[in-house]
């Protein structure tokens, strides 16, 4: 093999596969969509504790996921070979909120069609799908349950207590009941007409009633 042999190797006759402008136009482009996935995911956010890692996660995802379109999209034999080495990957990071799932997918997929060179696809489907999540996951908190726990000293103060919360809130259901010698407790679940919570004051201060807790409840933790 000669000097000019290894000047005519495939790897450098890659160099010019994908031009400077389309590199610099789509790494822009996936900087911008995904810190838009990044404020969405900053807007939406419902869960216990906000990670800032995970929402600058989405921004390099969708730019990691556009260098490698692009590179696979420039050579058949690359992609083959890409394919190869990402299915050796195991990613071990557990997901707790089902949403995030959602947004790792969204950040991929926007870095796939951004290499594809679908730039009007990748901008309306970025926005609609932002616009979408707005409308649904930010609704108002008042529409979600919450639990009432409440400690009588009797039963007769348990079924005033009870008759009193119905009457303030717009639904009432009775999950659990402890009943001991100088004590009833009551688990309810109820919906709130909307969001003044004074009513909880009332309960604690009602004769024969101990304490009453209202807990924010959606079915994954309390808080």
């Amino acid at each position: 093999m000669t000097f000019q042999d290894i000047f005519k190797s495939s790897f450098l006759e890659n160099v010019d596969s994908v031009s400077i402008v389309d590199m610099a136009l789509a790494m822009i482009l996936a900087f911008g969509i995904g810190l838009f996935i990044f404020l969405i995911y900053k807007k939406t956010f419902s869960g216990v504790m906000y990670s800032s890692g995970f929402g600058v996660t989405l921004v390099a995802l969708t730019m990691i996921t556009t260098l490698v379109i692009l590179a696979v999209t420039s050579n058949i034999v690359l992609s083959l070979g890409m394919v190869g080495a990402l299915s050796i990957v195991r990613f071990r990071t557990a997901i707790k909120e089902p949403l995030d799932i959602a947004f790792l997918f969204w950040a991929i997929a926007e870095g796939i069609v951004l290499a594809a060179g679908m730039i009007p696809l990748a901008v309306f489907g970025g926005v609609f799908i932002g616009a979408v999540l707005l409308l649904f996951v930010n609704k108002k908190s008042y529409v979600n349950p919450y639990i009432v726990v409440l400690s009588c000293v009797n039963q007769e103060s348990e079924r005033k207590a009870l008759d009193f919360l119905k009457q303030e809130v717009s639904r009432c259901i009775v999950k659990s009941k402890t009943v001991q010698r100088s004590m009833v407790e009551v688990t309810a679940e109820i919906r709130m007409k909307g969001e003044n919570t004074e009513f909880i004051n009332t309960l604690s201060g009602m004769d024969g009633v101990k304490s009453a807790v209202l807990v924010s409840y959606n079915g994954d933790y309390m808080g």
